[in-house]
């Protein structure tokens, strides 16, 4: 089997430069990269995408949103993910399961129960080998991705989440420090105010533990 990485976290964090950052360097060592997103990655999970990011915050009841989700996660695991990980190669995730348990159980009020009942009929008992948690005060993450949506002329195409209000968003926040709490072999949680070139030697540093 391969290395499945994931990387968490609230919106404006920069996990997304850090998981490509990744990919390259692995890239680099010559390792076998696939590097894909959530929710999308597969061109079904794509489709579903475009459901789940755009229109406004109250376009999906949090049931609905969920199950949106877990329907992209599923095509995104069976098609991409799962052949990938058996051709012993690395994949490099931003966003898994993890995102659905902090918004739309933490953050939307989904019972935890049901979203792991999901996790086990979608995915198994199958869990990435290292998940990435970047924190950040909400605030300052949400200042950051309504710029990059401005700048990249995205703020009224996938701008669904970032709309959902900084109450919502403290809430996924505290979340994500949970589930690294309740997995800590798993996650390790990185301060997203540091220095993306700090941030890279740290994750570098950790993921030459796990060759």
């Amino acid at each position: 089997m391969g290395f499945f990485i994931t990387f968490e976290g609230g919106e404006g964090t920069g996990k997304s430069t850090q998981s490509k950052l990744l990919a390259e360097h692995l890239k680099q060592q010559n390792k076998d990269v696939i590097q894909t997103r959530e929710p999308g990655g597969s061109p079904g999970a794509e489709l579903i995408r475009n459901l789940l990011v755009t229109g406004s915050a109250d376009r999906w009841a949090p049931m609905s949103e969920v199950l949106l989700m877990y329907a992209a996660r599923a095509d995104h695991w069976q098609n991409l993910i799962q052949p990938a990980l058996k051709e012993n190669k690395w994949v490099i995730c931003d966003r898994f399961a993890d995102s659905s348990t902090a918004y739309q159980g933490y953050g939307r009020g989904l019972d935890l129960s049901f979203l792991n009942t999901l996790y086990k009929n979608t995915i198994g008992s199958e869990k990435p080998h290292r998940t990435y948690i970047f924190d950040l005060d909400p605030k300052i993450g949400l200042e950051r991705s309504h710029r990059r949506l401005e700048e990249t002329h995205h703020a009224m195409i996938e701008g669904r989440f970032e709309s959902l209000g900084l109450d919502f968003h403290e809430r996924a926040r505290v979340g994500f420090l949970k589930i690294a709490q309740e997995d800590p072999m798993r996650c390790k949680i990185i301060d997203a105010s540091l220095s993306p070139h700090n941030i890279q030697k740290i994750i570098w540093e950790d993921i030459k533990n796990l060759f």
